[in-house]
């Protein structure tokens, strides 16, 4: 296997996950671009059980019996050296070149992969006729397209450049030239060298594209060899290699908290117990299978009688087979809430809770500093075009793979962070007000319109509440104002937003961070939730929302007219880097935290207060 690049683990779970486009430069410099594999191809990657990880919670939730990290290190091969030694291979994720068509910088040659030359062992193409030419001692190495071509439903597929350049009749050559006559794509002309045919790339982006040329959606999907077509009616788009909307995952995830977390859950669901266990129809058949297995003997933890062994058994079962129904946000809500009075330390799990400073009585409801946390995150699938749930026509994400797994790819990472819940009182009344209820209103409105306009459904959460806003906008306050104040960049902080339904006690939010690796984060965050701290940094974060650099265009809604999600927010004031925001940076007011210029009554911290 070729080794064209490195890539770090957390981003094959977000950036580079399989069916993702990835660019590479060689050890020589050759530019070369691939699809990164799917579930299949990584089984050839010679996965190491010693690299799964579990979490009991969102196992249940995505019915699953584990999750797998992207394999690293090396595995022992059947082969030895010349002295007789065993000899070992890295474990490497495999990738697919795409696409396959590449020109020549030099001559605008424009050709498939197959009619360059190439090295097996780097993986370079290079231009025959320009290499080695006019006193050059370098090759001149090939680049690959920009254009490719995807749909909705999230195939990719070679841009069409012999249809493209409407080659005249009986013409055999298959010799194209690229050649930039001018900036832009406009600029741009593919030529056939055979019978002097060519077309501008201008209209290459318009609407139906395509169809014009007599081109439909493929179905190909490079990233799964074994299966690469299937049948498909979504319209075919052109888009660039690199661009950001190629590629969506689609990632779940959840926050490791007890009892869930304890040593014993982590024992029992290894394979070789777990497997055993899952099969079980009958409660009253778990002692047997303890006595088996001989469980009692292999537990190497905190002594407990069988009774009560078989009674953990039971629960852990209970809750893998409640699966989806189970809210995994409220259970996390719920154990936050119920540690605030008394705090909480186990392994994955440390928080220590903090009195409410007192600048902050009435708004808030509890403060918790969260000193150790395990996530983990797991790729479930992804879209192209357009994030899931703001598709134009209905679709299912792209898999990953043909057939389901008993695994997805996953990473855990550990971190700290601060916990906060808004006092429930203030916020019920401040639901209430009428001129609330009223913007909550004119924002759905506003979303389902702009829904409408391009043919698909509001995004989720739909309809908005006026509490998702809130604690939305509070949010990226927070962590706006602690990226000033803790070193961190607002690029590294996260949040996760606990919000219920209206009349629901679930109000609040989780900013943290977290890296890969055991040893996470060095506690500059949470230590920014200590009480006298994090009164300053709360009503500072507060007082930036009152204005914006682009008022009066931010507060009169300036995003709402490109986003039905928004009022008055922006990059200037509301906006974070995406690996930061839930929500792509939607469902964001500041005029619900310290009111509009016009309408003070939509304020939840009123002016003084």
């Amino acid at each position: 296997m070729t080794q064209i690049g490195k890539i770090r683990r957390s981003q094959i779970i977000s950036t580079y996950g399989p069916g993702a486009i990835i660019d590479f430069r060689s050890a020589a410099g050759a530019p070369i671009s691939a699809v990164s594999g799917g579930l299949e191809l990584w089984q050839e990657a010679r996965l190491d059980n010693r690299q799964r990880i579990h979490e009991v919670r969102l196992q249940a939730s995505l019915q699953v019996d584990f999750f797998h990290q992207p394999p690293i290190g090396q595995y022992k091969t059947a082969f030895t050296d010349a002295k007789g030694f065993p000899v070992y291979e890295d474990r490497e994720l495999p990738a697919v070149r795409f696409p396959e068509w590449c020109f020549c910088p030099t001559c605008d040659r424009l050709k498939k992969a197959e009619h360059w030359a190439s090295d097996m062992k780097s993986g370079d193409l290079w231009c025959q006729v320009c290499s080695g030419q006019k006193g050059r001692s370098r090759r001149q190495y090939v680049v690959p397209v920009r254009l490719v071509v995807a749909c909705e439903a999230g195939h990719l597929d070679e841009f069409p450049w012999d249809r493209w350049v409407g080659h005249r009749d009986n013409c055999g050559s298959k010799d194209l030239r690229l050649t930039a006559k001018a900036a832009g794509l406009a600029g741009l002309t593919v030529e056939c060298f055979g019978c002097g045919a060519g077309n501008s790339l201008a209209k290459a982006y318009g609407p139906h594209s395509m169809e014009r040329v007599g081109y439909r959606c493929s179905g190909h999907r490079p990233w799964i060899p074994e299966a690469h077509h299937q049948s498909c009616t979504h319209s075919a788009v052109v888009i660039q290699r690199g661009a950001s909307n190629a590629y969506f995952p689609i990632i779940e995830s959840a926050i490791d908290i007890p009892p869930f977390s304890d040593e014993f859950t982590h024992f029992i669901r290894q394979e070789q117990y777990w497997k055993a266990f899952k099969s079980i129809s009958d409660p009253s058949h778990i002692r047997g299978v303890m006595e088996d297995l001989e469980l009692r003997d292999e537990w190497t933890g905190e002594p407990m009688s069988a009774k009560e062994m078989e009674r953990q058994i039971l629960a852990i079962l209970e809750r893998d087979q409640a699966g989806g129904g189970i809210d995994l946000r409220a259970e996390e809500y719920a154990r936050f809430t119920a540690s605030a009075s008394a705090g909480h330390r186990d392994r994955n799990f440390k928080i220590v809770p903090e009195p409410i400073p007192g600048m902050l009585q009435g708004l808030i409801g509890s403060l918790v500093r969260v000193e150790r946390l395990r996530e983990v995150r797991a790729l479930t699938s992804f879209t192209r075009i357009s994030p899931h749930g703001q598709e134009k026509t209905p679709r299912e994400p792209a898999k990953l793979s043909v057939s389901r797994n008993n695994w997805l790819p996953a990473v855990e990472v550990f971190g700290e962070g601060i916990f906060v819940t808004l006092d429930i009182k203030k916020l019920r009344e401040w639901e209430s007000r009428p001129s609330v209820e009223k913007r909550v209103s004119e924002a759905n409105e506003a979303l389902k319109k702009a829904a409408m306009e391009r043919g698909s459904t509001p995004p989720e959460p739909w309809p908005l509440s006026a509490r998702h806003i809130l604690i939305h906008t509070l949010s990226h306050a927070v962590i706006d104002r602690l990226s000033l104040d803790c070193g961190y960049s607002s690029s590294s902080i996260r949040e996760r937003l606990y919000v219920g339904a209206e009349g629901s006690e679930m109000a609040g939010f989780l900013v943290y961070t977290s890296a890969p690796g055991a040893d996470g984060t060095l506690g500059g965050l949470s230590r920014e939730g200590r009480s006298e701290r994090f009164g300053p940094t709360f009503r500072k974060a507060i007082e930036d929302t009152r204005w914006c650099s682009a008022d009066p265009l931010c507060s009169d809604g300036l995003s709402s007219l490109f986003d039905g999600g928004n009022g008055a927010a922006c990059h200037s004031c509301c906006f974070l880097p995406e690996t930061s925001c839930e929500h792509f940076n939607q469902f964001l007011d500041r005029a619900f935290v310290t009111g509009g210029i016009d309408a003070p009554d939509l304020a939840f911290v009123s002016v003084g207060e």
